[in-house]
């Protein structure tokens, strides 16, 4: 894979070493009574604002990567405080990548842009009916993501495979969240194996990713749009990129290692 250089905006968070933690001089205001009526006003706002812009064809990749730290700013406005590790693994890379995680909430989906987007382009495996909604679709069109429907594997499998390395080949690098479903804990079972598979096919590394995102929780009747519980940490870790060989087992269980022990450590309060 050759490397292909493209223009990037500069980085949105002040890291040092590659890590960025919420400040902790940082005091949330006084939306931080009401959380989640106070986030959800700000996010409408955003996704209205970003809808118009996208509409009119003008929300690019630097105009994503700041409406996605914005969401990060007002989630740490009502009180979310966010730690990210292992940026410097992604600045290291001179190719595209296949980050692979497991799947929480729909925060890593909004935030990520922030904290990748800045340093590469990137793009996401998302499930079709995100690119239908109303208003968000407008912005979720501009990325060129990959939509899979959940309902025929085979179908997404190989639209995964093809539109995956077309992507990987422009050097866009690729998020999938390979569980088939969110969820609070993590099965290392539920996570399948088409990232590294498409990292494989595409001869480029796969870099892990183990999130903790359940302060923005999962809706009772719209599943997207939870509690958000600014008790709970958001957690973001990049690992060093791994190299596929052969079939790709051996580099699949490194990856759910990774997921594991990091949900073990932070489950564990250490």
């Amino acid at each position: 894979m050759t490397e292909i250089q493209t223009p990037h905006c500069n980085e949105l968070l002040s890291d040092q070493d590659g890590d960025y933690r919420t400040a902790d001089g940082k005091k949330r205001s006084m939306a931080g009574s009401f959380p989640t009526i106070s986030f959800y006003r700000q996010f409408a706002w955003n996704v209205y604002r970003s809808s118009r812009v996208a509409r009119q064809g003008k929300y690019g990749n630097q105009r994503w990567s700041e409406t996605s730290f914005e969401v990060m700013q007002s989630l740490e406005s009502v009180g979310i405080r966010f730690e990210v590790t292992g940026l410097r693994h992604v600045k290291d890379l001179t190719t595209p990548c296949v980050f692979v995680g497991n799947h929480m909430s729909m925060l890593e989906t909004i935030v990520l842009p922030a904290i990748i987007q800045p340093i590469r382009d990137v793009t996401f495996v998302v499930k079709q009916s995100l690119m239908d909604y109303p208003v968000f679709r407008h912005i979720l069109r501009t990325r060129n993501p990959i939509a899979v429907s959940r309902d025929h594997p085979r179908e997404d499998f190989k639209r995964v495979m093809t539109e995956g390395a077309e992507r990987l080949a422009q050097g866009i690098s690729i998020v999938v969240f390979p569980q088939t479903t969110r969820s609070d804990s993590f099965d290392p079972d539920s996570l399948n194996s088409i990232g590294v598979k498409l990292a494989a096919r595409a001869k480029v590394p796969v870099v892990p990713i183990a999130l903790q995102t359940d302060a923005w929780g999962n809706g009772k009747w719209f599943k997207d749009l939870g509690p958000i519980d600014p008790h709970k940490k958001v957690r973001f870790a990049f690992g060093e990129p791994i190299a596929i060989e052969g079939r790709g087992d051996r580099q699949h269980q490194a990856v759910i290692d990774f997921i594991t022990s990091k949900l073990d450590r932070w489950n564990a309060g250490t």
